[in-house]
This record gives C-alpha cells, structure tokens and sequence, in this order.
C-alpha cells in the first residue's frame, strides 16, 4: 500500500523503515531538505515540500495514498497535514502524532484524525495496523514477563472467520482479551462467533507469536 508520512525527523524516518521492511510503498515529506535527504536513505522516495500546502500534497500524490501519517513535532502541522488529507482527498486512514498531551483533545475526527498517538512506538504500531489485515502486529510489551499486546485484524478468507472462541485451539500461554468490531469493543465469551474484519486484540507469550499468526493467518 502507498503510504505518506508528513515530516522526514526520527520519528518519521522510524516509521518509514518499518512500513518499507514490510513492502509498503512510502513517501516522506519535509520542507527541510536535511531531514529529506536523510529520509531517502531509509529507502523512501522524499519530497521536499510544506506538507500544509494544497499544492504539496497534489505533488505528493496524496488521493492515491492509502495512509497518510501527520509524524511531525508539531502539533498545529500534524493538525493541519490531518485535515486536509481526509476533507480534501478522503484518505481512508489518518495517523497523527500527539506532541503535546495538553493537545491531545484536538485531535479527533473532527480534525480529520482516525487514530492519534503520542509515542513513536506505538505510532509504528498502529500504522503498521492501519495498512495491513492479516498479519499480526505487536501494539506493545509488557514490563514484567515474556509477553506482549498483539493484534491481528480477520482476513475473509482466515480459517477461523465463522468458529466460535471456543471452537478455537488457541496456542499455550495466549489470551483473547477483546474483539473490536466495527465501532464496539466485545469482551470475548466461549459462545462469540469470529467475523471477517474483527481487529483481534491478545495478549501471548512471545514465543507463541508465531504459532498465533499461523492459526489466524490465510
């Protein structure tokens, strides 16, 4: 999927590596020609370019993008990167990092933003969520103990869309704790029926991560 992210700093160039390592087509945006050049060597294609022009975001390509990502350290650019590119190119999905928890209420649909975070980490996370189904994705691990918070969004063709929790052989040391389907979060019962589409969030032993994703995977 083509993604582009609005400003080439750590945090952008962090993102841009991950989402590449997992064939993402990537575009890093920056007026600051620095951090762009610093950005293609991550192995993005850069443009240099004020991401809160209209005429940047034509160049960038932006209503063939799939994610746009707002990962500047500025609050009012990430704001205004958000808005245009769901009001004016109705971008499916738009990721926005938080700066400034003072801020954080600014940052909703109202502005154009789907999902906002506050950490680079989880940031990654999340996009890396935004832009793929079927894989599973870790959101974050845990202080105490070899496990993590995983998520895995349901494929049509995954082999346990249509079983009940409980018809399920789940790996050792993994727990199903919520199903996020459509705009409710569940709390799983042995009786729920899996559907195409359910965001599957667990938390598993991270040896156990891989036998998680080959159960739930096409």
């Amino acid at each position: 999927m083509k993604v582009a992210i609005a400003g080439a700093g750590k945090v952008g160039r962090s993102i841009a590596r991950e989402l590449i390592a997992n064939n993402h087509e990537v575009l890093l945006l920056d007026k600051d020609a620095g951090k762009a050049k610093q950005g293609a060597a991550s192995g993005a294609s850069v443009l240099v370019v004020d991401a809160c022009e209209i005429s940047s975001l034509e160049e960038a390509g932006l209503p063939s993008c799939q994610v746009v990502i707002a990962a500047t350290g500025d609050d009012k650019v990430n704001l205004v990167v958000a808005l245009l590119a769901k009001t004016e190119y109705g971008v499916p999905r738009v990721v926005a990092r938080v700066n400034h928890p003072k801020n954080e209420w600014l940052f909703d649909d109202s502005w154009g933003v789907d999902v906002a975070v506050s950490t680079p980490r989880m940031l990654s996370a999340l996009v890396e969520e935004a832009v793929t189904v079927g894989d599973l994705v870790r959101l974050m691990t845990f202080r105490q103990g070899d496990a993590n918070l995983v998520e895995l969004t349901l494929a049509p063709e995954s082999p346990v869309v249509g079983k009940r929790v409980d018809e399920v052989t789940w790996p050792i040391d993994t727990a199903l704790v919520a199903i996020v389907r459509e705009s409710r979060v569940i709390t799983p019962t042995p009786d729920d029926t899996l559907e195409a589409g359910d965001e599957l969030l667990f938390v598993s032993a991270e040896d156990q991560e891989e036998a998680l994703e080959a159960l739930l995977a096409v």
